[in-house]
């Protein structure tokens, strides 16, 4: 080793020891706070999962698919999710799926509910966006798995865990998208709203808003696949849902569980992709 390196070496910056006794510092002041967010939360998700639960699956089923018809006019989507999502019951693998489903469904709703304010503050403001930009680099760049370590310590193994962890990896995407479509107005149209006189409220109400949601729309699809890759890390720190099986048959090398729990997620992905999806009328 040549002295240079040995220099550099023999000065090491301790960030571990930093990151250490800035979490030691959280958990020993603030550990009543995480605690009570992470029970709260666990509360919410796990009543959404009973009721879901406790209504017969053909009904759920049944609902998805209105559902789906009514974001799309598509009888053969609401066709193909009934097939679908009745090939996951046939499979025994419902309990696991509404889990999935109600965590998914809450990161994406939380995620877009922190996302598109932030995108629309980074949109009308210069300094803002410079600012968030490394902050949504750091987010989107750091691997999945160094998210667990600081929320596990925080929050312990749950589902309110494996939420808060979600909802920090997809949110850079509705972010992004939000600012890209504010962004991408064009003047004219803004400068016609100026022109009868619109505050700026209405402007970003009437005009901007609707010209963005394409846009807004697409961040929703996004954070919703994001959601869902991460089913099977956030069971890692125990967050029910299909990513337990996927773990358990990854640990056993059981190939027919991996297929259908694997299988079961691209099918939830392809309907809440379908589902979420902006209408043709909005497209055309």
């Amino acid at each position: 080793m040549d002295p240079i390196t040995e220099w550099i070496a023999a000065w090491r910056i301790p960030i571990g020891r930093w990151g250490q006794e800035f979490f030691d510092f959280l958990t020993t002041n603030f550990s009543w706070f995480f605690n009570t967010l992470a029970d709260v939360l666990a509360d919410i998700l796990d009543g959404m999962v009973d009721f879901l639960l406790w209504l017969p699956p053909s009904v759920v089923v049944l609902l998805i698919a209105a559902l789906a018809y009514l974001r799309q006019r598509s009888w053969q989507l609401a066709v193909g999710v009934i097939a679908g999502l009745f090939f996951i019951i046939n499979q025994g693998l419902w309990g696991e799926t509404v889990e999935t489903l109600v965590l998914v469904v809450a990161a994406a709703a939380v995620s877009m509910a922190i996302g598109v304010p932030v995108g629309i503050w980074a949109a009308h403001s210069a300094r803002v966006y410079h600012g968030l930009r490394p902050i949504l680099d750091l987010m989107q760049t750091l691997p999945t798995f160094v998210y667990l370590i600081p929320v596990l310590i925080l929050f312990g193994l749950g589902a309110a865990p494996g939420l808060i962890v979600t909802v920090i990896f997809a949110s850079p995407a509705p972010i992004r998208l939000t600012y890209l479509g504010i962004t991408s107005v064009p003047k004219p149209m803004l400068e016609a709203g100026q022109a009868f006189g619109a505050t700026k409220w209405q402007l970003l109400w009437k005009v901007e808003l609707p010209a963005a949601l394409p846009s807004i729309m697409a961040g929703l699809t996004q954070c919703i696949m994001l959601s869902l890759s991460m089913v099977v890390i956030a069971a890692l720190i125990g967050a029910d849902g299909l990513g337990k099986p996927v773990v358990r048959a990854l640990n056993t090398v059981n190939i027919p569980l991996g297929l259908e729990a694997g299988l079961a997620i691209v099918i939830l992905a392809i309907i809440l992709d379908r589902v979420a999806r902006i209408s043709r009328d909005i497209d055309k």
